[in-house]
């Protein structure tokens, strides 16, 4: 995950101890971080998108974990200390103990976010979600209009999507948008920048395609069209910053653009370029994400290494708790995760900027090569940015 708006317009972001080692409370090292989670609760969907990584739709799914095994999850999380739980599904709004789990969270004192697509949040239900204590609400978008209705697989969501984010700020809930780029996306992005602006939306996450579950029918976007919507990315930041509303905008599951924004910046002779690599360089990219620093539950209680991973199960919080699955080290994928670099092949492993970038996402990887350590198919630097280079280079001199 890469925060433009702290690296590129250098204005200071709430998770910055936790992303880049600066602040109360920061670890040693990024690779000590306990993990964040994404935790499934339903796999129950009231939409059929067409980019699901889960695969749900609106049928009830046999096997999820009960309100007590829920419960233990949340007590072991607490325990564990992890920095945050992120309250996914499906849809989890439709889960039938949705505001029971968030309670019992909180009084743990865990730090929620919640992914919704949004079209169950009436001015009530936001209201409920602010008094509970939520620190975000990241609510799912892929269009304007009919753009978004096409993805979600249903007529008149983009309307009620709309109406989520207005709730959202109408109670005071910190509110944020998420998006998957993919062709349709990038060709109505100025749109969706325009949208994020003039509703206000406070934090907008661009995620770039992994191919699990429906999203594996999409079509990648090609490199260069990814390159030139990071680039507007990147240029309507800087405006909302000199324009006073320095919103958060983060790029999510590609490492590489860690590396773009640090070529930009020495193209524009930035005198932060140094300051922007080391903080990559502490964070390391890929290489303290997957099966480090983001792990999943799934709706079945199955641990994986992230929740695109859904091949590779380390464990399951019915029998063995979270935290004792996560600390393992008798599972070859795992501890491969965790020193991935010298693993790393192909474009991956000859690239410069492994270790700002730490390999890419290594589940695109496995999803197209059936292999955790070849290159990242998604990765879009050319291969002359990519080569070799002296130190001098690597730190801008």
């Amino acid at each position: 995950m890469l925060n433009l708006t702290r690296l590129y317009c250098g204005v200071a972001q709430p998770a910055d101890h936790l992303r880049y080692g600066q602040g109360h409370g920061a670890p040693r090292s990024a690779a000590e971080r306990r993990p964040i989670v994404v935790w499934n609760i339903t796999r129950r969907c009231n939409l059929n998108c067409i980019h699901c990584y889960s695969d749900s739709t609106a049928q009830v799914y046999p096997g999820e974990l009960s309100l007590e095994q829920c419960y233990a999850v949340i007590d072991d999380l607490a325990a564990f200390k992890v920095p945050a739980v992120l309250l996914s599904g499906g849809e989890p709004l439709i889960h039938p103990h949705f505001f029971d789990l968030a309670t019992r969270a909180v009084q743990k004192g865990l730090r929620l976010t919640l992914s919704t697509n949004g079209t169950l949040i009436d001015l009530a239900t936001a209201k409920k979600i602010k008094e509970l204590g939520f620190s975000y609400v990241g609510i799912s978008l892929d269009g304007i209009g009919e753009t978004h209705d096409y993805f979600r697989g249903r007529k008149g969501a983009f309307e009620k999507t709309i109406e989520a984010f207005r709730n959202c700020k109408a109670v005071g809930q910190k509110v944020g948008l998420r998006l998957t780029l993919t062709r349709n996306t990038v060709d109505d992005l100025d749109r969706i920048l325009d949208f994020i602006e003039f509703e206000n939306i406070d934090r907008v996450c661009f995620y770039h395609l992994v191919y699990s579950g429906r999203g594996a029918n999409l079509v990648s976007v090609p490199p260069a069209r990814t390159r030139a919507a990071i680039d507007r990315i990147i240029d309507r930041t800087a405006q909302w910053n000199q324009n006073g509303k320095s919103r958060e905008v983060l790029t999510v599951d590609q490492p590489a653009d860690n590396a773009f924004l640090y070529l930009r910046l020495l193209r524009e002779h930035s005198p932060r370029a140094q300051e922007v690599y080391d903080l990559l360089k502490w964070n390391g990219g890929g290489a303290n994400s997957s099966g480090v620093g983001i792990g999943n539950i799934d709706t079945q209680g199955n641990v994986h290494p992230d929740q695109f991973w859904q091949s590779v199960t380390l464990g399951n919080v019915k029998d063995t708790p979270f935290s004792q699955i996560w600390t393992r080290t008798d599972h070859p994928l795992l501890n491969g995760l965790r020193n991935r670099r010298p693993l790393l092949k192909g474009r991956c492993g000859i690239c410069r900027f492994q270790e700002i970038c730490g390999g890419g996402f290594r589940v695109r990887a496995e999803q197209v090569f059936g292999d955790p350590w070849a290159e990242d198919p998604g990765c879009y630097l050319t291969m002359d940015e990519i080569a070799a280079a002296p130190a001098a280079a690597l730190a801008g001199v």
